[in-house]
């Protein structure tokens, strides 16, 4: 009787091992030291992300919707059409602060503040 239970639970627990995690607008930590992980969810960004250089920033569009993650000079970066599930990386090379925002949905903005 033990095993048939255990034979019933084990699929279900695998299933939840492996569901992904979901959290509002923000960051998320990775096992990389040099990666900074920033969800896009519910149409925002955050505010301000703030890396040292020699970071790479990864933008992950959760949201049911396409976004754009494009800085507001035009020309540090762009990521195009990100479709659900999509991302875009950015390696920061140069300390500064660098406003940016989503091209479909004008409410987005966000700043990128790189350290030394």
């Amino acid at each position: 009787m033990k095993i048939k239970h255990f034979v019933m639970l084990f699929p279900a627990c695998l299933l939840i091992s492996f569901l992904p995690s979901c959290s509002k607008s923000g960051t998320d930590a990775t096992s990389d030291p040099n990666t900074t992980t920033v969800i896009i969810s519910g149409s925002t960004f955050p505010t301000t992300i703030s890396v040292k250089m020699g970071t790479t920033i990864v933008w992950k569009n959760i949201d049911a919707m396409a976004h754009t993650v494009t800085s507001d000079d035009g020309t540090e970066f762009s990521s195009g059409n990100l479709a659900s599930g999509a991302s875009f990386s950015y390696l920061a090379k140069t300390a500064g602060s660098l406003p940016y925002h989503c091209e479909y949905h004008a409410n987005m903005h966000g700043t990128l503040v790189v350290n030394p």
